[in-house]
């Protein structure tokens, strides 16, 4: 798909504003987006496997990890902003994890070194948010925005403490049902992780936080639990204690007979909210983006898996760098509290079934939008042959209208895909 400017910035514009009606130009949008999107792809991951060449001789311990944005992410961010989709340079991003802060600004500098040799791969931006936070949410992290092939991408490095308050505001979020590091929420929760991020700078520097900031924080978590567990957004979780997989790690750790860096890949099905894949591949960077570039293809982000690249020595640490991965802990016990005490599978209590989604994913993979109908029969024993509960599932959408089923076929609704596009993203 041969893509312009102006189709990629008119393609953002109408697919977060939401209002387009007619099927052709949606499907249009649509596919360029995809597209545009999906370009991001190679250049990052190029960038995040040469990155891993450099980290090793940095000779500290490190986790990597790269990742496209999601599309709902990004549709949010053009709202937030009012800015155009071919703007945004965080669509491919990479992240670094280091021991502490004083490893943050060795490494920015050992990376800058590196850049200025460089022709292909350009340092475009520094931006250091770690002294104040970032004024709204408190985020605090070193940013590298770089470009590569003309497409810009996001370079995050964090120390673990920085990591360990961005996966606490990422896992409250989802339980609270509100994005709060976009500022959505009761502003007393979005206050709270600001005074908590504070908190921990503090602890970072070397300096004991002050009796009445702890006093001030607590109270604050108080609040803001009272506010999550009263809030009707509030997601419900069903979940699991999944303790088996940080050991099963290192057993392909330690059969491997390999030392230093280890490559591996993680796939997460966020249908079921479960690892479908842990694989120690190689410690070969060209044979590690061959079998990532695999498993990209093999596991789409359409059909609801995220597939990390990871560079480690020691895995074991995994269940604290990569905890988003596993999921929630979802306890009776308070939420602020228990959301870092274990390692969690999880799965969302939908009002549709599995196979609900997987037809809806179909039609909307297909296009099969408004009037451009398929055939009963070619859905049911065709395009979704594996799914058992097809005419139950069918039936259940059809109820919610997100389905149209005439005389002459099967198609998505049009005027819901707001709510379509929620199920299959």
């Amino acid at each position: 798909m041969k893509l312009s400017k102006t189709l990629i910035d008119t393609a953002g514009k109408s697919l977060s504003r939401d209002t387009e009606t007619d099927v052709d130009k949606y499907i249009l949008h649509t596919d360029a987006f995809d597209e545009y999107r999906k370009n991001h792809l190679e250049p990052l991951s190029k960038t995040t496997i040469e990155l891993q060449q450099w980290l090793a001789q940095f000779g500290k311990e490190y986790f990597i990890a790269q990742r496209l944005k999601r599309k709902p992410q990004i549709l949010r961010k053009l709202r937030r902003f009012s800015a155009r989709l071919s703007q945004l340079q965080d669509i491919g991003g990479t992240r670094v994890i280091v021991e502490q802060n004083k490893d943050v600004d060795e490494l920015v500098n050992f990376l800058k070194e590196r850049f200025e040799t460089r022709t292909d791969l350009k340092l475009v931006k520094l931006t250091d948010y770690r002294g104040d936070g970032r004024e709204d949410s408190g985020y605090r992290a070193y940013h590298l925005i770089l470009e590569r092939e003309g497409y810009r991408m996001e370079l995050q490095i964090r120390s673990k403490i920085q990591h360990y308050w961005a996966e606490t505001i990422e896992r409250t979020s989802v339980i609270y049902g509100y994005h709060l590091k976009e500022l959505e929420g009761d502003p007393s929760v979005i206050h709270y992780f600001k005074r908590l991020s504070d908190l921990f700078y503090e602890i970072e520097a070397g300096r004991t936080p002050s009796a009445q900031l702890k006093t001030k924080i607590e109270e604050l978590r108080i609040r803001s639990e009272e506010i999550i567990q009263a809030a009707d957004e509030k997601n419900v979780f069903s979940s699991f204690v999944n303790e088996g997989v940080t050991k099963d790690l290192e057993r392909k750790e330690n059969s491997s007979g390999s030392s230093g860096l280890n490559y591996w890949i993680f796939v997460f099905n966020w249908n079921i909210g479960s690892f479908v894949v842990w694989d120690l591949i190689t410690n070969d960077p060209d044979g590690a983006i061959r079998k990532y570039v695999e498993y990209e293809n093999k596991y789409t982000s359409d059909n609801g898996f995220e597939v990390v690249l990871v560079g480690s020595s020691k895995v074991s640490t995994l269940r604290q760098t990569h905890s988003h991965y596993f999921g929630l802990n979802h306890a009776d016990g308070p939420i602020l509290e228990d959301l870092n005490s274990s390692i969690v599978g999880f799965s969302n209590a939908m009002d549709i079934d599995v196979g609900a989604r997987e037809i809806l994913r179909t039609l909307e993979r297909r296009h099969f939008w408004g009037t451009k109908v398929v055939s009963l029969d070619t859905l049911k024993n065709h395009f979704c042959k594996g799914v058992i509960t097809f005419d139950s599932s069918l039936q259940a959408l059809t109820e919610k209208r997100l389905v149209l089923n005439s005389g002459y076929g099967i198609s998505l609704n049009i005027k819901m895909k707001g709510v379509i596009n929620k199920y299959v993203s």
